[in-house]
């Protein structure tokens, strides 16, 4: 990291006029970077036990016009969203990511339901995929590109639908950088995954006649499978 790191800001001291750093200077801003240093959280998920940071996201999710299905077990999520998609009478068609987790499912058992796996085309309809975290405070799904989660995948099809388990609930953001540090650390490097997703809600702008128009840059509907499967963090 600081290989990559060091060339770039070294680059725009210059253009500042800036010499090097300080030592001190450098190693304060080395500790930074090290300890993660966290922001005021609001106390609403914090103070919340597990269960109710699981409620907490459920009722913002929905807040933002996201809706949630709650499951039992990773196996009822076919048809939790095949029941999703009749009772909008949207196409039985999707892509779902190239995600072991959702390889998992048994697809079969609804056999009404044409799924594709892979990466997501200007044709597809509707897109599944995992998630790596949930944020009870504001209702936010995290997800980070990878093999198994293209990023395209979230945002071109018009319907999106995320999986999510009740494990991956967390209170707050940072509660979310913490997992994925400790997800991609290896021998004691970040290995930072080229983009992380916070989604709230379907995409939405207010920018034409200061009317909410849902689906302008991404997708138009946002729908959350949510396992029940009694491991909150």
């Amino acid at each position: 990291m600081n290989g990559t790191r060091e060339p770039i800001l070294n680059s725009i001291r210059r253009a500042l006029k800036r010499g090097p750093l300080a030592p001190e200077v450098a190693a304060a801003c080395e500790t930074r970077l090290v300890t993660h240093r966290r922001n005021l959280i609001p106390a609403r998920a914090q103070t919340l036990p597990p269960r109710g940071q699981v409620e907490l996201f459920v009722k913002m999710a929905e807040t933002v016009n996201a809706t949630v299905a709650r499951v039992k077990q990773a196996d009822d999520v076919p048809a939790a969203i095949a029941d999703y998609l009749s009772g909008l009478n949207l196409p039985a068609r999707l892509v779902r990511a190239p995600d072991p987790v959702l390889d998992a499912l048994p697809w079969n058992e609804r056999p009404l339901l044409e799924t594709r796996r892979g990466v997501a085309a200007d044709t597809d309809p509707v897109g599944v995929t995992a998630c790596f975290a949930a944020i009870a405070e504001t209702g936010t799904l995290m997800l980070h590109s990878g093999a198994a989660g293209p990023t395209r995948n979230n945002f071109l099809p018009d319907t999106h639908i995320v999986m999510v388990r009740t494990s991956q609930v967390v209170a707050a953001y940072e509660d979310g950088w913490d997992r994925l540090r400790a997800a991609r650390s290896r021998d004691g490097v970040f290995a930072m995954p080229r983009t992380v997703n916070f989604i709230t809600g379907p995409s939405r702008t207010a920018d034409i006649e200061q009317k909410i128009e849902l689906g302008a840059h991404g997708p138009r509907r946002l729908h959350i499978v949510l396992i029940d499967d009694g491991e909150a963090a």
